[in-house]
This record gives C-alpha cells, sequence and structure tokens, in this order.
C-alpha cells in the first residue's frame, strides 16, 4: 500500500494480530486477534468498500441517543484476551465506553520513541528516564521499559493504572523499570519542577476532555499549552524525545508543532515535527486517527 506522497503521515504498522478491514458509513471493521468488532468511527463519512464482510462482526458498538453506548454481540466473544505488538502482550477488553484497552495507531509512535532510546544507550551508560503523561493501559509504557528506560507511568484514572499493571506483568519486565502513579497530570508535573527531577523522554497522549481524581474537569485546548511549557522545564540537557499525540480534531498537526517549537525548541533546541496519525486498511486507503508532534534532540 502507498502513502499519500503530498504527506509524510505516521503509518502504524506494526501490530501483527491486529487490522482495519474496511470503514464506512460512520464504522470501521477491526480485527482483534481472532476476534472481528464494529465500532463508531464519525469521521468515515464515505461508504463501505466491501459491505458483506461486515456480516462477519462477532460484536458491534452501538452509541445511545442520550450518551454513551453499549455492545451487541452476534458471537460468543471473550470477555478478554491477548494480542501482540512486537514481543510486547497486551490484554483487550471490550469496555463500556467502545474503547478495547489499545490504541493500535500508538504502535507508529512507539517505534519513534524505542528507535531514540535504543540509540541514547548506545551512548550513555545511564538509563534514560521516561515521563508517559495520560497512560492509560501502559501501551507506550512497555515499548519504552522494554527496551531498557526507566519509565514513571502517570494517569489520573486507578482503574486503567492497574490494566496497566497487568500488561504489564504479562511481559515479564523488570519491576524497577516502572514508578505507577495516579494522578492529576498538570498537578504531578507541577511538583515535579518543584523537586527538580528531569526526564530524557515525554510523551502525552491527552483526552479531549478529562477529569482529574477529584472530579475536575478541563479541556484540552484550555489547558496544554500550559502542560507543554511545563513539561519542557523538566526536560533534561541531553533529552532525546518529546511527543504529543492529541484526537481533538480541532487541534491539527501544525497547532501541535507550534505548542513544541514554542515551549521546547526555546529551551531545548532541536528538531520539530507533526503529522497525522494512521492505520492502512485492507480495502483501501488509511483510517485518520489524530495527530502527532514530535521533537527530538
Amino acid at each position: 500500500m502507498i502513502a499519500p506522497k503530498e504527506q509524510a503521515i505516521y503509518i502504524a504498522d506494526a501490530l501483527r494480530d491486529f487490522s482495519v478491514i474496511d470503514v464506512g458509513d460512520g464504522e470501521k471493521l477491526e480485527r482483534w486477534g481472532q476476534v472481528l468488532l464494529r465500532r463508531p468511527d464519525p469521521q468515515v463519512i464515505w461508504p463501505k468498500q466491501n459491505p458483506s464482510v461486515w456480516e462477519t462482526a462477532g460484536a458491534a458498538y452501538h452509541r445511545s441517543a442520550s450518551g454513551g453506548g453499549a455492545w451487541s454481540y452476534e458471537q460468543n466473544v471473550p470477555e478478554k484476551w491477548k494480542i501482540s505488538y512486537r514481543e510486547l502482550r497486551f490484554i483487550i477488553k471490550p469496555t463500556g465506553f467502545k474503547h478495547t484497552g489499545l490504541f493500535p495507531e500508538q504502535a507508529a509512535n512507539w517505534d519513534w520513541v524505542r528507535k531514540l532510546l535504543q540509540s541514547r544507550l548506545i551512548e550513555h551508560e545511564k538509563r534514560p528516564r521516561v515521563l508517559n503523561l495520560f497512560a492509560y493501559t501502559g501501551g507506550a509504557t512497555l515499548a519504552c521499559a522494554q527496551v531498557g528506560a526507566s519509565v514513571c507511568h502517570v494517569d489520573a484514572a486507578k482503574g486503567m493504572t492497574q490494566w496497566a499493571r497487568e500488561n504489564y506483568a504479562l511481559n515479564n519486565l523488570s519491576t524497577e523499570n516502572v514508578r505507577w502513579i495516579v494522578d492529576d497530570a498538570q498537578k504531578f508535573v507541577q511538583r515535579e519542577v518543584r523537586r527538580g527531577n528531569q526526564y530524557e523522554g515525554i510523551l502525552m497522549d491527552p483526552p479531549s476532555f478529562g477529569r482529574g481524581p477529584g472530579g475536575e474537569v478541563w479541556k484540552l485546548e484550555d489547558t496544554l499549552f500550559e502542560l507543554v511549557n511545563l513539561c519542557a522545564a523538566i526536560l533534561s540537557d541531553d533529552a532525546v524525545f518529546f511527543l504529543i499525540n492529541s484526537y481533538t480534531t480541532g487541534l491539527q498537526p501544525t497547532v501541535l508543532q507550534n505548542l513544541l517549537r514554542i515551549a521546547v525548541c526555546a529551551k531545548h533546541g532541536g528538531v520539530v515535527e507533526a503529522d497525522e496519525v494512521v492505520l492502512p486498511v485492507e480495502s483501501g486507503g488509511f483510517l485518520p486517527c489524530g495527530a502527532s508532534g514530535r521533537w527530538r534532540r
């Protein structure tokens, strides 16, 4: 499959056990291991390319007019199962809010940070320190820890952090490589600034809207620059990367590029790029999955 030449899009294609089979009419049909799932996707405004294959789905998520939604099952779908990304394994489990416990498009970013961390480990004996904010079920945490980084995993949801710990245990990785923190991302970074702690890599994958542990409500556009600016203060002098991923449709790649240029390059120099993150679709084309901004030394 050939990517459009006019864009240097970030294509996630390293998940052996996952694929997007077809998309259309506001839905996507995905293969998660041996299980086929139908899920809504509001950006898919074109028709299905292969309508007959949709009948093989084991389960489908239906949105409710009053908010939320629920799964309907056409086959016996296990409560949870495992899939692989390179040498790592993850627990997949359909949830009541449509998600499955993994954002597979982020494999494109995991490959990028792993390569940078591996190069730094060749040059330095000291283990690089990585801060993973809005860390969810730990995809990036595992990817970084597996190549030798020391990771601080921060998420405000206790249940998601527990899921991440289960993923970590599944892979028999060293328990000394990760700190598990249940906290509001911005408040945690503010404390890290006061403590004088620093990191060689920072990545964040914030939701469009969020709630802190105390029920605090925030909107990404209102707080993102302040958070990025705070994080720039805890990047070490020999930091190797800073990654922002966003699913918010209003935050185009150029917005993320400007945030990193103003907040990070002003303090640390380096190079910034940003573009769409996409998944290849077996029936043709690509599925848009947000945007990422990337800073590197």
